[in-house]
């Protein structure tokens, strides 16, 4: 999402100077030059930094006390306790709150309450001593941690000033704090000024407790207040002050740019208002002054009906909006329907998309910035990009519907629109491009699918092809510790999803054979790797097969399975695959390729054949004139440049050897895996991102690979026929059985029969053809029997036995951790 990505690394003593000189020209921009100029500036560093989304947070507001041993001149929100009233929002009153913003799609509980008002009055400590509480910090612990647990909302805690303990109790209960600056000139605190009397708002409590949280490493979300009484030069003066925190620790998230309005009542009711110019010109300071990886915030209902004009000062947020509470802090200024919001930022170029109560770069680096704790519950709202997830709840594997696409409004950003074009000009995408085009969201979604589906139909036409075929898994298990995997097992485990099993040569021979007689004409054999596996024992299964069935194309073994049959017999890849050609075998299935870049596969399948290992072995397969598949498990820890790594590598193999038939995106099914049950994945990727995917592979891999198939697996049959719109060609094969992604919790079925998979392609308005693993027409005797062919025999597993197979001495693992 961000340009900067792919800029070349620079040394920190060199980025830190060049961050210095930058400063420096926006401090003498900011005093000398004109607002145009200023707001240019800082449109263009923003475009570099975040491209063309804005984003904000959907959230609900919960004033947990708004009793404050602060009396500052300006505020509106914290008042003296009054007779008969609580000093406190019960935990089933928080939750009440959240659970109705919930209920509407928000993502962010925002507590926000006075500073530490047990210090103040009495009645505030007796009803926190009540609660089983000593400190407001305390409580507020205790409604953030419900919060968490009960609800799907991510708490974002504005507590004031904390020391260090109660700064990491919160830690473990929210996602990021919130502190506002505010100012850095001390005469603010001076008699007669609006901090006088608020011992919490002095600017040196605050930087230091700001400096305090970077320490902690929590994501932070700080500003400044404009309009109080502050020179500009103290403005800038206060995002330097910033800017020098987050350089030291990097955890400032946002800097909140927020003009104060008067309000009746309030010491300051008559004070003059800062000017929408005045905004516009310190909105343009902070994007100049603060570091690129800071968002630039304003809140857009203080602007009234010229909050539009705010994007033009460079903002990249627009804050908080809440569609069921009020702004506690600005009542008479309520926020602007999402509706409005969408509309205003659109016509400005942009693209608004909801994010989380943290930014994706501390995300991404969950185990540094959140508590193990918290981190699973923001995982789990992530989308690829960081952002937050679409709130269609649909599920891969399970979901039975296609959902429809949140708003296809929004801008075409310049490097979306870049890579498109090179597109559509025949050349072949770089990693930036495909990058682009890997993270399209709003507008840019349906230009994508607008553009592979013509792509497609001038490769393929519309026909819809797929194999009628049997899947045979012969074991599950396997000493391999992939973590996404919910189907292999340790030798002899039993747990929740069954037993432990092996089947034998003949009962693999059978449903081969079973498999024949109801029309398939491909066996695809794959499995886990068992301990007594060796080479010998995977040319005999190809053997037996063959012997029994000579016109069954043996479609089988992942590049895994090669390299440790190969390994254990002791001879070379090239001269493995010879033998299992010369035994019968007709093709390799692409997986075993889940994402081609080692910086995942660390952590995804760290024993397993790493990147270059598992192109090695395709590349042999293709000098032998063996044809492969080659696929991708996507929405579980990757992001769309890993994407674009792994097709670039797919397409730069197959423009040397042209030995792949087609790509198969399969989405991550996160329901028993053992990496999302410990919290450390996505749950899959939502629908908008299957789409993404499966169209902009049509682009990137065009022309070298022309058959893109969607996965009725995982995607359903409703999903797979919605695919057919954007860029796919082939919806697989018939199956006949399937056990991996029924272990992981799909539920789509064990069987898609040409009847099915005929309806489903002709609904969508497409000709539907059968063909042959290699892409072929199949006997017309094996099309008949397809159709009406008799239930499969319901084959009970056996018993575990290992069949005499002997466990070697030490385990091969080719992958990067061993």
């Amino acid at each position: 999402m961000r340009m900067t990505d792919e800029a070349p690394a620079l040394s920190g003593t060199a980025v830190r100077q060049t961050r210095m000189l930058e400063r420096d020209v926006a401090i003498r921009l900011a005093l000398s030059g004109t607002l145009d100029d200023l707001m240019e500036r800082a449109r263009a560093a923003r475009a570099e930094a975040f491209g063309s989304v804005v984003t904000y947070s959907p959230k609900v507001f919960i004033p947990l006390t708004k009793l404050c041993r602060d009396v500052c001149h300006y505020c509106t929100f914290a008042r003296p306790p009054r007779r008969g009233e609580q000093a406190f929002l019960t935990i089933e009153e928080v939750l009440a709150i959240a659970r109705e913003g919930e209920a509407v799609g928000c993502r962010e509980a925002l507590f926000t309450l006075g500073d530490k008002p047990e210090l103040r009055y009495r009645v505030v400590r007796e009803e926190l001593a009540a609660l089983g509480h000593q400190t407001t910090a305390s409580y507020l612990a205790e409604a953030a941690g419900a919060i968490l647990r009960e609800t799907t909302l991510l708490p974002h805690v504005n507590a004031g000033v904390l020391d260090d303990d109660e700064l990491a109790a919160l830690r473990g209960v929210s996602v990021s704090q919130g502190l506002m600056l505010e100012t850095i000139s001390d005469r603010l605190s001076e008699r007669g000024a609006p901090h006088f009397g608020s011992p919490d708002k002095h600017p040196a409590r605050r930087l230091d407790a700001l400096d305090r949280a970077g320490r902690l490493a929590i994501p932070t979300t700080t500003g400044i207040l404009i309009g109080i009484g502050e020179t500009r030069g103290e403005r800038i003066d206060a995002l330097v002050a910033i800017a020098d925190l987050h350089e030291r620790h990097r955890h400032i998230g946002e800097v909140i740019v927020q003009n104060f309005r008067a309000k009746a009542g309030t010491r300051m009711a008559n004070a003059p208002e800062p000017t929408l110019e005045d905004h516009l010109w310190t909105i343009a300071v902070a994007r100049l002054i603060l570091p690129p990886d800071v968002s630039v915030q304003a809140p857009p209902n203080l602007a009234y009906d010229g909050f539009p004009r705010l994007l033009e000062a460079g903002i990249n947020d627009w804050g908080g909006v809440s569609p069921v509470t009020p702004d506690h802090v600005n009542p008479e200024a309520p926020w602007p329907d999402l509706e409005r919001l969408c509309d205003a930022t659109a016509a400005a170029g942009h693209t608004l998309l909801p994010r989380l109560a943290l930014y994706p770069r501390h995300l991404r680096d969950a185990p540094r910035w959140l508590d193990p704790a918290v981190a699973p519950a923001a995982i789990a709202a992530a989308d690829g990009l960081g952002l937050a997830r679409e709130a269609s709840g649909w599920t891969a594997g399970v979901t039975t519907t296609a959902t429809s696409r949140r708003s296809a409004r929004g801008a075409i950003s310049p490097a979306f629109a870049r890579a498109l074009d090179e597109s559509l000009a025949g050349a072949l995408l770089d990693h930036a491009h495909a990058t682009a085009l890997l993270s399209a969201r709003g507008g840019e979604v349906d230009a994508l699918i607008d553009a592979a589906d013509a792509r497609r139909r001038r490769r393929n036409g519309d026909v819809v092809t797929y194999v009628v075929n049997r899947n045979i898994n012969y074991t599950n298990v396997c000493y391999f510790r992939c973590g996404f995997c919910a189907f292999s097992k340790g030798r002899l485990a039993e747990n929740l999803r069954g037993p432990a099993y092996l089947l034998g040569v003949d009962e693999v021979v059978r449903r081969s054979e079973e498999a024949w007689e109801r029309g398939a004409t491909e066996v695809c054999l794959q499995g886990g790797i068992h301990p007594g596996f060796t080479g010998q024992w995977y040319l005999d299964l190809v053997t037996a097969i063959r012997a029994a069935l000579p016109a069954m194309h043996i479609h089988a073994f992942s590049p895994l399975e090669v390299w440790q049959g190969a390994h254990t017999a002791g001879w070379t890849i090239r001269g493995y695959l010879e033998r299992l050609v010369d035994a019968g075998l007709g093709s390799l299935p692409g997986t075993a390729a889940e994402v081609l870049d080692d910086d995942v596969r660390r952590t995804l399948c760290p024993d397993k054949v790493n990147t270059a290992q598992w192109l090695e072995v395709m590349e042999n397969a293709h000098a032998l004139g063996l044809r492969t598949t080659s696929t991708i498990m996507f929405g579980h820890i990757e992001e769309p440049r890993h994407h674009a790594n792994h097709l670039l590598a797919l397409r730069d193999l197959q423009v040397r050897t042209g030995g792949f038939t087609e790509f198969v995106p399969l989405p991550f099914v996160h329901l028993e895996a053992p990496i999302a049950l410990r919290g450390q994945a996505r749950p899959g990727p939502t629908f908008e991102e299957c789409i993404v995917l499966h169209a902009a592979s049509r682009l990137i891999l065009d022309p070298y690979i022309t058959s893109i198939q969607a996965s009725w697996v995982k995607l359903g049959p409703d999903g797979a026929r919605a695919l057919l719109g954007a860029g796919v060609n082939d919806l697989g094969g018939t199956l006949m059985n399937e056990s991996i992604s029924r272990a992981a919790g799909a539920a789509h079925g064990q069987e898609c029969p040409p009847e099915l998979m005929e309806d489903v392609i002709r609904s969508a308005g497409r000709i539907a053809e059968q063909r042959t693993t290699l892409y072929g027409a199949p006997d017309a005797a094996q099309v008949a029997r397809s159709f009406g062919a008799a239930p499969v025999v319901d084959a009970v597993l056996p018993r575990y036995d290992d069949g005499g197979l002997k466990r070697p001495a030490r385990l091969h693992r080719p992958g990067l951790v061993v």
